[in-house]
């Protein structure tokens, strides 16, 4: 192992709405020279029995996250998130940064708006809402792969999916960019429909220290879709 590697932060993924930490497997299974984890969300995955309140904002997550990490003695980490993840991932950055070294951000920005159709369908059938919201995630193409995806999405906690939209829906860190310090990479797919890279633009013009990378071919589930180019996007990066 090289002394850059060895000095590497541990890295930490947090996934996106209505998702669990197993949407990252792929993704680590391809950097096995680092410490890597993937966290559940309340409500999501193993911690699909302890859902916390019926409303989380942002903010309320980050906090969880925030009680993680410190639980685990985990600092300094470099963190990764994908959309409501990377919504956390920024906020924390602000919030909590003797916790974040540096930032991944996969399917990001710094507002989240949801289409208001989708947020009431999350709180009216949640199921038929998700099934909408991976079809429109992954690039177009890639249907059959998005289907495979929902049939095997971890469950969650009943109001779950929809408090994950809405939160991100409420997201806004237009006017907080200028805080983040952090070292950040930006990774979003050519073909994402819920994020386009207008957005990922947008956000490394405005971070002091980012660098942007585009996958072709992929959409908005840029780790399920594209597992071996985001870990060597990210490796690179780190070394």
């Amino acid at each position: 192992m090289s002394s850059a590697r060895s000095a590497s932060p541990t890295i930490v993924f947090l996934h996106g709405s209505g998702d669990s930490a197993q949407v990252w497997d792929a993704v680590i299974a391809c950097l096995p020279q680092y410490t890597a984890l993937a966290l559940d969300l309340p409500g999501h995955g193993a911690l699909l029995d302890r859902p916390g309140p019926a409303t989380m904002s942002v903010e309320d997550y980050a906090g969880a996250v925030r009680a993680e990490l410190t639980r685990r003695t985990l600092g300094h980490v470099c963190l990764v998130g994908h959309s409501l993840g990377s919504a956390i991932a920024l906020r924390m950055a602000v919030d909590y940064p003797a916790l974040v070294s540096r930032l991944v951000l996969v399917g990001a920005g710094a507002r989240l708006r949801v289409l208001p159709v989708l947020l009431e369908k999350a709180r009216t059938d949640p199921q038929d809402a998700k099934a909408e919201l991976v079809e429109l995630g992954f690039a177009p193409g890639h249907q059959q792969e998005a289907r495979e995806f929902n049939k095997h999405v971890a469950p969650i906690a009943t109001g779950t999916l929809h408090r994950d939209l809405a939160a991100c829906d409420d997201f806004d860190m237009m006017g907080e960019l200028g805080h983040i310090a952090q070292p950040t990479l930006v990774l979003t797919g050519e073909e994402d429909r819920l994020t386009p890279p207008k957005y990922a633009r947008f956000l490394t013009e405005r971070l002091d220290n980012a660098r942007l990378v585009l996958l072709p071919g992929v959409g908005h589930y840029a780790q399920i879709e594209a597992p071996a180019a985001i870990a060597d996007a990210i490796r690179a990066w780190l070394d």
